[in-house]
């Protein structure tokens, strides 16, 4: 039997070897998710997306509890920062879910971001494709918690589940990084704290900010010492799952990496002339983009390759 088909049949290993070779990339990888490709559609991704410090771990643990106990089979994929020696998730994927590491019912796996800026790994993309093959109908992701990485994290979601906790000024951030517009669910965790019920009525009023025909996300108090709010987070997501665009997933994934390229290929073009034009007002912002996606397009070998649909 192929990783492929054994894959899907649910077998444990062959993921476990899959999200390795993943990892990993190159050709290899690259024509298993090719072949995986036609298997997923059927789990749905909850994005867990917040600062360090925000209870990420401790709530995705107290979610999956509630999850097994309503008989429902759950995967975890969690972006760790990077060992600087190994290279490998720092915290490992046993450590943060103490006793489901034992459960057949749970699949946890770690995912390290490898230092790339916005602390979302290359790889994530093809982990919840492999996972989504394998038959698991619930993925909980986590990020490693900055900016960017939120915002593609949400991107990729069909739930996308934003953590605050009081006295981090999560507010802010939350605008900064986009969060605030893309979160469909959004959560004051460790509300037994001082201050949780003020960071919950700040981010009440800034929902207000948002696009009139935009969806306002309910707001829920949760605490791990004691699960508080857990069950009414889990229906909330429940409530707001996306569906019904089987190619959202694809189509988000291929906007993130033609950003992440175009922000690649910037770094090797010389741009202070460009500066200076926008600077004295004799050129705008959108037509030196214009022209430097053209360059970059003339110049680059690469670039020059047909992207049409293969007969």
């Amino acid at each position: 039997m192929s990783t492929v088909d054994a894959l899907v049949a649910g077998d444990h290993a062959a993921l476990a070897r899959a999200l390795t070779l993943l990892e990993r990339g190159g050709p290899e990888a690259a024509a298993l998710r090719a072949a995986l490709r036609p298997h997923t559609g059927r789990g749905t991704v909850v994005g867990v997306t917040g600062p360090p410090g925000a209870g990420k771990s401790s709530l995705i643990a107290d979610l999956v509890t509630v999850l097994r106990a309503r008989d429902m089979r759950v995967a975890v994929i969690a972006v760790d920062p990077s060992s600087p020696i190994s290279g490998g998730a720092v915290l490992g994927d046993r450590a943060r879910m103490g006793t489901h590491t034992a459960d057949e019912g749970v699949f946890i796996r770690s995912v390290a971001s490898r230092g790339q800026s916005g602390g979302l790994a290359r790889a994530v993309p093809a982990f919840l494709d492999a996972v989504d093959a394998a038959g698991w109908p619930i993925i909980l992701l986590e990020t490693v918690g900055s900016g960017q990485s939120d915002v593609d994290v949400a991107e990729l979601a069909d739930v996308a589940v934003l953590v605050s906790v009081p006295g981090l000024g999560d507010d802010l951030q939350a605008i900064k990084s986009g969060m605030l517009e893309l979160a469909d669910v959004l959560v004051v965790n460790k509300c037994d704290l001082p201050g949780a019920e003020r960071t919950a009525r700040q981010l009440e009023s800034m929902l207000t900010l948002r696009r009139q025909d935009a969806a306002r996300p309910p707001v829920i108090r949760t605490s791990t010492l004691d699960s508080t709010g857990v069950v009414a987070l889990l229906d909330a997501v429940n409530g707001t799952a996306r569906a019904g665009d089987s190619l959202r997933r694809v189509r988000s994934e291929l906007l993130i990496a033609a950003e992440a390229e175009f922000a690649r290929r910037l770094r090797h073009v010389p741009i202070d002339k460009a500066c200076a034009a926008v600077r004295a007002g004799t050129q705008g912002v959108e037509e030196i983009v214009a022209d430097l996606l053209a360059s970059i397009s003339v110049h680059s070998p690469e670039s020059r390759r047909d992207l049409s649909p293969k007969p």
